[in-house]
């Protein structure tokens, strides 16, 4: 490979929320942080010597974007993922979790009922709660160590509960289904039948295993535009989630209006210099970059697949379709959650995503980031062998 991935970089003491607040997280200092998702890899090259660039010419002064911007995002996706968008569409935020926000401020009022489907990030349930709206799940069914859509229940719920807005994961975090258009399909009509507005995080695309393919949900039906919000950022695929950047894309004049509208109410307008410039050097240099991180996160889900099936056939990997999070379902322990938090965190010494903050239906499953030299992947799941050796012996 051109770049090495193998590469053990150290993160503490750079202020990483990842590696330098375990204390402060109720953890032990010495855990080996798998759980927050972003990646132990330096970015591309040309995203590095574009940040370098802004930081020695000195003046961080407002800054928006132009043309040339708009023409790097919109190739990116006509080039992968066959989808136009045009210039108007475009709103840029800080973060998808904000345009979460905003746009559920934006479409709904207090009490509105907003649905999720859980086990699912968990802060769509945490931006719902906090904006006193009432949420909805519709909860994914694991058959055969896969996940499915209860379509009835979907459906059900969103008549009982008057359901106003839907906020899809696509590809699913944690769970990583990369639906398919069929999936998505069936969604996105139901929703139209009871004009429900569809949040679309999309963030998680440009990581689909072999054999599978991302879809833009407004893409599957030309209707679909008309009640979507398409969230997009090139921070997990680049590694940038401390520029933040995002882009969002809202094709329907008067929901577009009515999020911008919302911005504006709480005070916000543009995006960081240096996230404007890395996003767009990421999608007019970092191609070849990402091609070859991908190699490496498959030889990654590879080598944990392989030592799971050898060394701990108690804990079954859902399979992940997308992402670069694999979901663990470790309920075949028999541990209560209190015990399966203390074997990780203070036997094991990890610092993982326990499963159950993503919904209740995520209890016994626990989530990990894969995107580390395999160095560091091979230590953990050695770490959590031990662990669950000793807890079983």
């Amino acid at each position: 490979m051109k770049y090495n991935f193998d590469e053990i970089i150290d993160r503490r003491n750079s202020d990483c929320l990842k590696y330098d607040f375990a204390v402060e997280r109720g953890k032990p200092a010495d855990v080996l942080p798998l759980w927050v998702a972003d990646m132990d890899f330096r970015t591309a090259p040309g995203i590095i010597e574009r940040a370098v660039a802004d930081a020695e010419f000195g003046i961080y002064g407002y800054t928006e974007s132009k043309d040339d911007y708009f023409r790097a995002v919109a190739a990116w996706y006509e080039n992968y993922f066959d989808w136009k968008v045009e210039q108007k569409w475009l709103v840029k935020t800080p973060g998808i979790v904000f345009a979460i926000g905003i746009a559920i401020q934006a479409l709904t009022k207090e009490g509105d009922a907003v649905m999720i489907q859980q086990p699912v990030y968990y802060p769509f349930s945490e931006v719902i709660k906090d904006n006193d709206r009432t949420l909805v799940n519709n909860e994914l069914v694991l058959k055969g160590g896969h996940y499915e859509i209860d379509f009835e229940d979907f459906e059900e719920k969103i008549v009982r509960n008057h359901v106003k807005l839907f906020v899809l994961c696509s590809p699913h975090n944690p769970v990583g289904r990369v639906w398919t258009a069929s999936e998505l399909r069936r969604m996105g009509e139901i929703c139209l039948r009871y004009d429900v507005k569809v949040v679309s995080d999309e963030i998680h695309s440009d990581f689909v295993y072999e054999g599978r393919k991302h879809y833009v949900f407004s893409t599957v039906d030309p209707a679909f535009e008309d009640i979507s919000i398409i969230c997009t950022a090139p921070s997990k695929t680049f590694n940038l989630a401390g520029l933040q950047v995002s882009n969002i894309f809202i094709p329907n004049v008067q929901i577009r209006k009515a999020f911008k509208r919302q911005m504006s109410a709480a005070g916000y307008s543009q995006v960081n210099m240096i996230g404007l410039h890395a996003c767009q050097a990421a999608y007019e240099t970092g191609r070849e970059w990402l091609e070859e991180l991908k190699v490496y996160l498959k030889g990654n889900l590879d080598f944990a697949r392989e030592y799971l099936e050898e060394n701990l056939p108690q804990i079954k990997l859902i399979e992940p379709e997308g992402t670069y999070l694999i979901w663990l379902d470790c309920r075949a322990l028999g541990l209560s959650e209190e015990k399966l938090e203390h074997l990780i965190v203070h036997e094991a010494k990890l610092w993982l995503d326990s499963g159950a903050i993503f919904g209740e239906v995520g209890e016994g499953f626990e989530r990990i980031n894969i995107a580390c030299p395999r160095a560091v992947l091979k230590e953990a799941l050695e770490r959590l062998h031990r662990a669950v050796k000793k807890e079983m012996s």
